[in-house]
């Protein structure tokens, strides 16, 4: 009888852990879908929003070769606002498709999508028109994405 109680709980307490574990790949689709809402010609600060919730409050970002320094710093996911503020609706014409999701343990995801931008720069009022693929490392602290690194091929 105690074996079967040991038993039991033992399945039970797999199950329970099993079905806390937060899954990446799924993560990684919404995370993906969220992102390039904000680049879409028609961005509202609610699509910036709710990509920006997805992040930790000291969230580190790079971009190289324009963004080297990806240190975490307490008022990371505010720059992150002021900068894609600055950009948001920049796009007259944008299109992304996600090619490949790596999900290691539970600590990294690794994006590869490719992507169309065609607008005009709010900086320099330069006409600006590009495609590139791009490989985004997301480094995981829960939930939430804590480091951005985002590569071009």
């Amino acid at each position: 009888m105690k074996t079967l109680i040991c038993a039991v709980l033992l399945i039970c307490c797999s199950f329970s852990a099993h079905t806390k574990e937060f899954d990446l790949h799924k993560f990684a689709k919404h995370y993906f879908e969220t992102m390039i809402a904000t680049q879409a010609p028609n961005a509202k600060p609610e699509q910036l929003e709710a990509y920006l919730a997805l992040l930790t409050e000291d969230v580190g970002h790079s971009h190289l070769p324009y963004v080297v320094d990806d240190s975490r710093l307490p008022d990371g996911k505010e720059s992150m606002r002021k900068g894609m503020t600055f950009y948001l609706g920049a796009h007259s014409e944008y299109n992304a498709t996600l090619l490949n999701v790596f999900v290691f343990n539970q600590s990294a995801i690794a994006i590869r999508y490719k992507n169309y931008a065609k607008g005009i720069h709010p900086q320099n009022s330069q006409a600006i028109e590009y495609s590139q693929i791009m490989m985004e490392i997301l480094e995981m602290e829960g939930d939430k994405v804590a480091v951005i690194r985002k590569y071009h091929e």
